[in-house]
């Protein structure tokens, strides 16, 4: 079995689960056209380095290929995905 090393203890506690939406910011199809932009897809696995995100739209590599199973693995670090920023609704004070 490999040898494993690490700078630091491996954390427990994971930024991304399953099922979590998230947004990406990748090359899609918006309206027939291809746009890069934010867009929100499911995280369908987490490993410990990556995670796997599916989309409901078409999304393309960089060097410009379609995903054919609508499914983007991204580093966990990277700054090209973020959670959903939930919109709060506001409620009406009552008189």
């Amino acid at each position: 079995m490999a040898d494993l090393k690490f700078t630091s203890a491996p954390s427990g506690e994971e930024i991304y689960e399953v099922g979590e939406p998230v947004e990406v910011y990748c090359d899609h199809e918006r309206s027939g056209e291809r746009v890069r932009d934010w867009l929100i897809g499911t995280v369908v696995q987490v490993d410990p380095k990556m995670v796997a995100i599916q989309f409901q739209e078409n999304v393309y590599l960089t060097d410009g290929w379609m995903v054919p199973d609508h499914v983007l693995w991204c580093p966990k670090t990277s700054n090209h995905m973020r959670l959903v920023r939930r919109k709060r609704k506001v409620r009406a004070k009552p008189r």
